[in-house]
């Protein structure tokens, strides 16, 4: 009998460790958001919208964007790669100074990661920013956007909040899939609370800045204004308390 207890115990704590596992990986998004770990976008009226930019800087297309964003009065984030700001720290300082906001993507952009790479590239690329502009980052954004429960756990642990985009708001740029195909993407897409996921390196990006050529003087004509991370979960919370 006491060998059939001790069986039955066990059973009865792997059930509960496969219980626990199962629970884990299936946490989506409705619990996340209800947590308050993972932003993909706001509820709201106000025609505000959220441009992002991943895998930066890059001498020529950043400084390109740079130069649309302040042109149509917008306001971005960009969410940089550590070892890319590490060698190009002056268009750091110019995302800064022009009033945008810089994220964390990362070191060295793996697209697999453990929870201790993951604590250990975040650190290096915050404090990379923090020397560069005296600032630490906010915000991370997980490669190719893959995520779990661990790796928004240690990405909260470590003072983050875990920033997505909107699923119908992503333009797949690095695919380059044309000029039309992404200006149709985020025009056609368009909501209040969006962010809209552009890449501004990684690759040819001449196409996203044909693009935004066409989306900024669009979405602005139609009344939206062009915010920051930042700005856009202060809408949030001003929303919610009313």
């Amino acid at each position: 009998m006491k060998s059939l207890g001790v069986k039955i115990g066990v059973l009865l704590v792997l059930f509960f460790c496969i219980a626990y596992a199962t629970s884990a990986m299936d946490r989506g998004r409705p619990y996340y958001e209800k947590k308050g770990y993972v932003l993909w976008g706001i509820k709201t009226e106000e025609k505000v919208i959220a441009l992002t930019f991943d895998d930066g800087p890059h001498t020529t297309y950043t400084p390109q964007i740079l130069d649309l964003l302040a042109e149509y009065d917008a306001k971005a984030t960009f969410f940089v790669i550590g070892e890319r700001a590490e060698s190009f720290p002056d268009l750091i300082l110019q995302i800064g100074k022009e009033g945008h906001e810089i994220a964390n993507h990362t070191y060295s952009h793996p697209l697999k990661i453990t929870p201790d790479k993951l604590k250990e590239e975040l650190k290096k690329t915050n404090e990379i920013i923090h020397d560069i502009t005296g600032t630490y980052p906010l915000f991370y954004r997980p490669v190719g956007g893959s995520y779990n429960d661990r790796i928004i756990n240690t990405a909260i642990e470590n003072g983050y909040k875990v920033i997505m985009w909107s699923w119908h708001q992503d333009t797949e740029d690095w695919k380059t899939p044309g000029v039309n195909k992404i200006v149709k993407k985020v025009l056609s897409g368009a909501h209040p609370g969006d962010i809209v996921l552009f890449h501004d390196a990684g690759g040819d990006r001449s196409q996203t800045v044909k693009a935004l050529e066409e989306i900024l003087p669009e979405l602005k004509k139609q009344g939206y204004k062009f915010v920051t991370i930042s700005e856009l979960i202060e809408i949030n919370s001003m929303s919610v308390k009313h």
